[in-house]
């Protein structure tokens, strides 16, 4: 690939990040009032519902916690992360720690805690902004919010489970998922004990439980035996969520040193992305049934945001790390339709939603499950990695 087309993607995604996106944010999210963020912005930028999110609240403050981090010390992005994270202080949990789901404009619950994704991102966000402050009240909420999901993680929604005990009980793939990145952005914060057994857990869970080597994908659900379970949960392939726990895995075979983790995770991203793409419309589905069935989601066929951008980066680390030229060609081929179809060039930031044919299914730029992340952590990782590739061919050049 030639140098010249390299240092264009590097200032696409760059310029991207840095001059429309953020900005975005940054001009239309803040509430002035009462503290913390409103997600559920329209195509320009007008907030159209106030009630506050939990996991997205604390994705927005990682997102410019992070930033400030590693790309700009702005004090404009570490105060905008500041001030979500004391609105989140005061109002985000329950009097166990428990962090709940759904908030209104002036903090009071509204969902209760029954997803420990929000503890997940509250997790994430508050070990971010205590590398930014030294605040060590913020890198306890951390630390406390970590050990609480690892309490839960067996029965994480509580007593807010619905399921009938016993009859069938599965484990689903998300948390060990999230585990595997959660632990490597708190690692500075934990024992070196516990990081070195949760990271082992969760490739163990990824790549030995839920991944089928038969089927060459990841299952989003398995029986507590980790096999095979023939009903609508246990059929469901989500190609996005393996593919973005395929970039983590990747970077835990890097900080591990560990080649054949990484050539693993190669081999399984593209398996998943073959198995995903839509061969008529192009794009990668949201859901698919492994044995053909109708699937029970009907949005199956929907191309969303955040599966297209983690896709990018999982692509851009398989070529990195290993140099498969299969993963280089697959990022031009799904970049072309990511860019070509979610960026709106005109009022700024990304389209969530389109149709299976690709057009736009809602306007709007954030809601319940949208915020200020995917896109944000996409644009940045994919910037970096390309610089590094970028890095590397000058040096395999001299």
């Amino acid at each position: 690939m030639q140098s010249e087309k390299l240092e264009n993607y590097i200032q696409q995604y760059r310029d991207n990040l840095l001059n429309d996106v953020i900005p975005f944010w940054l001009k239309n999210s803040f509430d002035e009032k009462f503290g913390g963020f409103f997600t559920c912005l329209d195509k320009t930028g007008k907030v159209y519902d106030t009630d506050k999110f939990v996991w997205l609240q604390n994705r927005q403050i990682w997102c410019f916690a992070m930033l400030y981090n590693q790309v700009e010390k702005k004090k404009e992005w570490l105060d905008f992360a500041i001030q979500g994270a004391e609105f989140m202080k005061l109002n985000g949990r329950d009097a166990n720690g428990n962090w709940y789901f759904a908030l209104n404009r002036e903090g009071n619950p509204l969902v209760q805690p029954y997803n420990i994704f929000s503890d997940c991102f509250a997790s994430m966000a508050f070990g971010q902004l205590y590398v930014a402050t030294g605040n060590e009240s913020y890198g306890k909420i951390a630390v406390d919010t970590f050990h609480g999901i690892l309490r839960k993680q067996d029965n994480s929604k509580g007593i807010y489970n619905k399921l009938y005990p016993g009859t069938r009980s599965m484990q689903s793939f998300s948390l060990p998922m999230i585990l595997s990145n959660l632990v490597l952005e708190l690692e500075t914060l934990l024992d070196p004990e516990l990081v070195q057994r949760t990271m082992k857990n969760a490739i163990h869970s990824v790549m030995e439980v839920f991944y089928q080597p038969e089927l060459g994908l990841i299952l989003e659900n398995v029986s507590e035996e980790g096999e095979f379970v023939d009903c609508f949960e246990g059929r469901l392939i989500n190609p996005g969520h393996g593919l973005e726990a395929m970039w983590f895995m990747m970077d835990l075979g890097n900080k591990l040193s560990d080649p054949e983790l990484i050539r693993k995770a190669v081999d399984i991203s593209l398996n998943i992305l073959e198995y995903g793409w839509d061969k008529e419309h192009g794009g990668i589905l949201y859901f698919k049934d492994v044995k053909g069935a109708p699937p029970l989601q009907l949005e199956w066929d929907q191309k969303l945001w955040w599966v297209h951008v983690e896709t990018l980066v999982c692509m851009l680390k398989g070529y990195m790390y290993t140099g498969d030229q299969r993963c280089w060609d697959w990022f031009e081929k799904v970049h072309e339709y990511t860019w070509s179809h979610f960026a709106d060039p005109q009022d700024g930031e990304w389209f969530g939603y389109l149709n299976r044919q690709g057009a736009v299914l809602s306007p709007a730029k954030g809601g319940k499950w949208k915020g200020c992340f995917h896109v944000p952590r996409g644009l940045y990782q994919c910037w970096k990695v390309l610089e590094l590739i970028d890095k590397k061919k000058a040096i395999l050049s001299v």
